[in-house]
């Protein structure tokens, strides 16, 4: 193992001694994401964790086009360029199973994740989040547990094959389902149930037993994490902080099993204080992933508003507008989120906690429409009174000398506003 991914293996162990012992896991291939992800390591001297989705990334090359190799080497093209230390890296895969192709009778759908997760053991990615919970074509519409971890065991045998085939890096396991709509809650949010217990017990038992009669005890001994529900969650405009009081049992569970932690997904949004008590109470490992490329948005529509300003002219189409025209023409990926009136739905497009405006960065006219924006402002300093009035949460920062007044320098001073909040919680 390398020493980044030998002291991610170590996590539970580190937590038990006293260690304040935690890591966000940054799930974005957003450009401007990575590179800001990985100054910021440079600028902590800590480890990062990149993971990419199954939707993402795949055999099949993903919504973003990118195979796990081809996401490697496009992570590790921006580590030589932040001057960040690949051995310092650990690159993950989320929600490692059958779900792009669900669609699909479960066997078919079985044999993609297998060769997805192939690919990504291949590729060197070291942390797997092993997630079969959902039913396929020819499924009941709830599997059991025991159908789940045996899925589960099937996938971690062809990536134990493909380490062994590839002479890479072993990789550790995550186990256990989101409890969490991946991108946040489609619903108006009321309640959220705390993981019982000993539901969280019995995924690991399951599993357990379905690794052992599957010949793999050693790779499930390297089962490092469970994902759980902590009882946080964010909507389109909803946010649920980390009630502590109602998770006190659910953590105190990790004192019968002292090999793991706790994985907490759609963490984003959650109050300082909130991922400083998760981190306390086991929930190690922080993913977040929309408050990311939330924070790029918000810095990306300022810099248009300075735009306007800086440099007026009415026959340029603004950020905003640009996007709005782009959304519009292609609705797939907002309209069945965000409920109400074409109003609401136009707040919502731009402004939504969930951020489904990142589906649309990558695409052709996004990238012109940035890149028409970033021209205007190419490297002139911009005024700190129009930072103040359209970054205001940047001018502490522009204030101190900690981020230079050019756009470029703004976009990643937004981003890492948001990693500061779980560094300083997770202890690095």
């Amino acid at each position: 193992m390398s020493d980044a991914t030998r002291r991610f293996a170590n996590i539970a162990a580190r937590r038990a001694a006293g260690e304040r012992s935690g890591i966000a896991s940054v799930c974005s291939a957003h450009p401007l994401v990575i590179e800001a992800a990985l100054r910021h390591g440079v600028a902590r001297h800590a480890d990062v964790l990149i993971e990419a989705t199954c939707n993402q990334v795949n055999h099949e090359g993903g919504y973003t086009g990118m195979r796990p190799a081809g996401f490697r080497s496009f992570v590790e093209a921006h580590a030589l360029k932040a001057g960040f230390p690949v051995d310092r890296l650990i690159l993950g895969g989320d929600h490692l199973g059958p779900n792009p192709w669900k669609h699909m009778a479960a066997a078919a759908a079985m044999k993609k994740a297998g060769a997805m997760i192939d690919a990504y053991a291949s590729a060197g990615f070291t942390k797997m989040h092993l997630d079969t919970s959902m039913a396929c074509a020819d499924d009941p519409a709830v599997l059991a547990d025991e159908i789940i971890a045996a899925r589960a065991a099937e996938l971690a045998a062809i990536a134990e094959a493909a380490v062994e085939r590839a002479g890479s890096e072993k990789p550790v396991y995550v186990i256990g389902t989101e409890v969490p709509v991946p991108g946040g809650a489609l619903e108006a949010l009321d309640h959220l149930n705390v993981t019982a217990p000993d539901d969280a017990l019995r995924t690991v038992e399951v599993h357990a037993r379905a690794f052992s009669r599957a010949g793999l005890e050693a790779a499930f001994a390297r089962a490092i994490g469970v994902v759980v529900q902590p009882g946080v969650e964010f909507g389109n405009t909803e946010i649920v902080p980390y009630a502590q009081a109602k998770a006190t049992e659910l953590a105190a569970v990790l004192d019968r099993m002292p090999k793991v932690v706790f994985e907490a997904h759609s963490t984003d949004y959650q109050p300082a204080e909130a991922l400083n008590a998760l981190v306390r109470d086991g929930f190690a490992i922080l993913k977040v992933g929309p408050w990311l490329t939330f924070a790029l948005r918000e810095a990306l529509y300022g810099l248009s508003h300075i735009a306007d300003m800086f440099a007026p002219d009415p026959s340029r189409e603004s950020l905003p507008a640009a996007m709005e025209r782009i959304m519009l023409a292609s609705p797939e990926n907002w309209q069945k989120y965000y409920p109400g009136t074409p109003e609401e739905q136009r707040v919502q497009r731009h402004f939504s906690f969930s951020d489904r405006i990142r589906y649309y960065w990558p695409t052709p006219e996004a990238q012109r429409a940035m890149q028409a924006l970033l021209d205007v402002l190419s490297e002139k300093d911009i005024p700190r009174p129009l930072i103040s009035q359209y970054l205001g949460q940047l001018d502490a920062e522009v204030a101190a000398g900690r981020v230079k007044p050019l756009a470029h320098d703004l976009l990643i001073g937004s981003i890492t506003r948001v990693l500061d909040i779980y560094a300083d919680a997770t202890g690095q």
